[in-house]
């Protein structure tokens, strides 16, 4: 189920990491993991629309992540020193 691309997708982002360290801006590590991304031939759209539904009735508003990885994947980076509540509710929601 994916594992294989969960592991391809997290050591793109661990050499974005070791290469920018810690403190840059959120869109400074999403333009570098896109070009990691691109570098090791990994399929993804950044700001991609999906679209939602409640009830089975097409919302008019889209969702858009970050960045959307082998089709399947949603990537929404955060640069902050913690997770706060709101991030674990927020990744807890899109599971």
């Amino acid at each position: 189920m994916l594992k294989q691309e969960g592991y391809d997708l997290m050591g793109a982002a661990f050499e974005v990491y070791n290469v920018l360290g810690y403190g840059m801006a959120e869109e400074i590590y999403q333009q570098s993991l896109e070009i990691e991304l691109g570098l090791r031939k990994i399929p993804f759209l950044s700001k991609a629309e999906i679209q939602v539904k409640y009830k089975d009735q097409l919302l008019t508003t889209v969702y858009r992540p970050d960045l959307l990885v082998f089709n399947e994947i949603v990537v929404e980076l955060k640069a902050t020193k913690a997770l706060a509540p709101e991030h674990q509710a927020q990744l807890f929601n899109y599971m």
